[in-house]
């Protein structure tokens, strides 16, 4: 998977801006653009010391300026792509920086970049893992500030040492696993029957743990599935407008206002947050309100979290049990609503207390302790994300599933008292699983396939 030709592509987003850079990574990289660019006095590239910036301009084969430049020069292979770099900083706007790359590609001997080729080089030189490459590609799609911590972490290497220490007990156990092997006049009934069971069960409360954190990690990426249900005009949409802290959806005193699921994007604290405003729910022989009472249940069901809301200035009755009943079983969290008239005794009484949040979505009053409940649905408070082990790559909980499976069948053999062989097959398996992980051995197709998911120029 080695390359030796030298690439080129523009690294900035299209459009206009201060600043546009082209990279140049290869063997030619210095020669190649040492070609087109010109410095004061006739100094050339190669007379600039290593990780330096020159200033001078870009010309094409008439001598005529395209650009006034700066270029950096980086030797390998202390580069992002462990080869020789130069990025040459134009000025930004599509033109300035197309025929800056233009008149580069002239050169024979550069080609333009695919889609991630310059990670994937950073990849096939070893200055990183295929967990932290894909990391990359994550903090350049992050949507908050959280994911991009986890994603920074991953970078960082985080990932792969844990995954590195999990492979390091695992060939410790093969090691143990080849002098019985081997050597079965030496047999331990101790190292099967006990230190080996021990140790297996080790490996997979590991993994079961890092496998459990992926749909955090999706909350992270996508955002917490937020449903706000209740009967009609207990003020889900005003409280939804309160979150948003926006008139996005419409407020009025006329039941089965919201026909639909409105579905819409707030950041808590870092975290995303897709909020579903729900038609009120109830008996209705109105065809479209019935249509958008049974999105509303479907919606709730998808949820990571329920909001349920309750008119607290009312006793509730039997539409706000039903609704609170069928949110049961997963997160939720009961809002006692209308707060500035006065929460009657029989809502607080109806609802655990340790469920319940009194407030207005009028006045905002008691806002801030659901934002701060829904907040802990996620992340426990004065938890530091970029230390925490947080799956967010679906590849990675695939494998991490297959290993924990082989981890699982070497124990039932070892239970069953096979040959350590057998046992030995199915933790060798699991070892490889993760392998694949960083990429130490995944094949060519797939490094392939994930780098073509990357964004051009990076």
């Amino acid at each position: 998977m080695s390359e030796t030709t030298t690439i080129a592509a523009i690294s900035t987003p299209s459009g206009l801006g201060g600043i546009s850079i082209i990279r140049v990574s290869g063997p030619d990289a210095f020669d190649a653009v040492g070609r087109i660019f010109v410095r004061p006095g006739g100094k050339s590239l190669s007379d600039a010391p290593n990780f330096s910036l020159s200033y001078g301009h870009i010309v094409d084969d008439s001598g005529a300026i395209l650009d006034e430049v700066l270029v950096s020069k980086m030797c390998a292979p202390h580069t992002y792509t462990t080869e020789d770099v130069a990025e040459i900083n134009c000025h930004g706007g599509m033109a300035a920086s197309r025929s800056v790359l233009d008149e580069l590609l002239k050169d024979g001997r550069i080609r333009p970049a695919e889609a991630g080729e310059f990670t994937k080089r950073a990849f096939l030189g070893g200055r990183i893992d295929l967990s932290q490459a894909e990391a990359v590609s994550d903090i350049i799609t992050s949507s908050s500030e959280s994911f991009s911590r986890i994603a920074a972490s991953q970078v960082s290497g985080n990932l792969r040492e844990h995954i590195d220490r999990v492979k390091d007990t695992i060939l410790n156990l093969l090691s143990d696993l080849e002098v019985t092997i081997q050597y079965p006049e030496y047999d331990i009934d101790e190292l099967k029957d006990f230190s080996l069971k021990k140790e297996l069960g080790t490996i997979r409360d590991q993994l079961t743990q890092l496998s459990g954190s992926y749909r955090r990690g999706e909350i992270y990426r996508s955002g917490l599935r937020t449903a706000i249900v209740g009967r009609p005009n207990v003020g889900k949409s005003m409280l939804l407008n309160a979150l948003l802290k926006e008139d996005k959806a419409i407020v009025t005193d006329i039941p089965g206002t919201t026909r639909d699921v409105v579905d819409e994007l707030i950041v808590l604290d870092g975290i995303p947050v897709r909020i579903m405003d729900t038609a009120g729910i109830r008996q209705s022989s109105d065809t479209v309100e019935s249509i958008g009472i049974e999105r509303s249940i479907a919606a709730m069901e998808r949820a990571d979290l329920v909001i349920f809301v309750c008119d607290g200035s009312s006793p509730p009755d039997e539409g706000d049990f039903s609704i609170w009943e069928k949110a049961s079983g997963r997160n939720r969290i009961c809002v006692l609503n209308k707060s500035d008239r006065q929460i009657c005794c029989e809502c607080r009484d109806a609802f655990p207390a340790g469920d319940r949040i009194e407030l207005s979505a009028l006045t905002g009053e008691g806002l801030d302790e659901l934002e701060k409940r829904m907040i802990s649905f996620v992340r426990s408070e004065g938890e530091d994300i970029s230390r925490s082990i947080i799956l967010v790559n679906s590849r990675h909980k695939s494998l991490i599933d297959s290993a924990l499976r082989h981890i699982g069948e070497a124990v039932s053999t070892l239970e069953e008292g096979l040959p350590a062989d057998l046992i030995a097959i199915d933790i060798l398996d699991a070892w490889h699983e993760l392998g694949e992980i960083t990429g130490e051995n995944t094949d060519e197709d797939i490094v392939d396939r994930i780098f073509e998911k990357f964004c051009l120029g990076k």
